[in-house]
């Protein structure tokens, strides 16, 4: 029982964490229809920030948190109005190919500045270790990382539900033009929301760096992740990706607990399993545009 109860823990944190980093996409292809290749630099962007500020020039590590998020969504911002507010009418195969041409340069890029070797981002004494809870060892850095993401989660569904941005989003993806007429600067709204969901992947990116380590493929080796955790869930909204990233963490932390050679596979035959029984994802509707 207490293995299954580190296992549960563990898998937890890891699947809160995959949220973080992956529910900016779940924004940007369910909200906005947008599919985003490129999410995954975006995450690499704050990561990278957050270790150079925490690991080369000393500053506290929440204290970098702040600015990992507030760096890749500033990136995002400028990129959405110079070049991804064009292939917005585009056909998503056209999407495809523009954002994995940008993972590509951003992988070239950080790989030419900081170097092809992993990095690890220094955590303060306090959250270093863990202690023991009936028998269980918790981790204080994972335990802050499903604190950390669950207040997220909640404090992003209640902006998506029950906020006047929301509604105004919401409208603005279902039709465009009625919105503008009824006085919603759509261009804003979708500049602010691809920013969001720009730094939401940044903050995911400095939090990973401890759990999955930094280098510049880290969006490549993590892309196909954030697309699991969308797929399976379902891109029409928040809620199924969120089960989704609990559900796919559980289970690659159990896969790798119990069958440590089978790789990758379980969380990939947990993917065909759902995708088979509701191939619009858990929480997914048919398409009707």
């Amino acid at each position: 029982m207490t293995t299954l109860f580190t296992i549960l823990f563990d898998g937890v944190a890891y699947g809160m964490l995959l949220f973080v980093l992956a529910c900016g996409l779940a924004v940007t292809l369910g909200l906005m229809n947008f599919v985003n290749l490129a999410h995954g630099a975006f995450a690499m962007t704050g990561g990278y920030v957050c270790a150079v500020l925490v690991n080369n020039s000393g500053w506290p590590f929440f204290a970098a948190l702040p600015l990992a998020f507030v760096s890749s969504a500033l990136i995002g911002v400028v990129l959405e109005r110079s070049l991804y507010r064009h292939l917005y009418t585009r056909s998503h195969l056209d999407q495809v190919l523009f954002t994995i041409g940008l993972t590509f340069m951003s992988v070239a890029s950080v790989d030419y500045i900081m170097g092809s070797s992993r990095i690890f981002i220094k955590l303060p004494a306090a959250l270093e270790g863990q202690f023991d809870f009936f028998g269980v060892g918790i981790g204080r850095y994972r335990l802050m990382i499903i604190v950390i993401c669950g207040l997220l989660t909640v404090a992003l569904q209640l902006i998506l539900a029950k906020t006047r941005f929301g509604s105004r989003l919401r409208a603005a993806v279902d039709d465009p033009r009625a919105a503008s007429g009824l006085g919603i600067n759509v261009p804003q709204v979708f500049a602010f929301t691809f920013a969001f969901g720009c730094g939401l992947a940044g903050l995911g990116g400095a939090l990973s760096a401890e759990i999955l380590g930094l280098d510049p493929y880290f969006p490549l080796k993590f892309m196909i992740y954030f697309l699991i955790v969308v797929t399976v869930g379902g891109s029409s909204s928040i809620t199924g990706p969120f089960l989704a990233s609990l559900l796919l963490g559980i289970g690659d932390v159990a896969g790798k607990y119990y069958v440590p050679k089978m790789g990758p596979f379980v969380i990939y035959t947990i993917m065909i399993v759902i995708l088979i029984w509701r191939p619009n994802g858990l929480f997914g509707r048919t398409a009707t545009r």
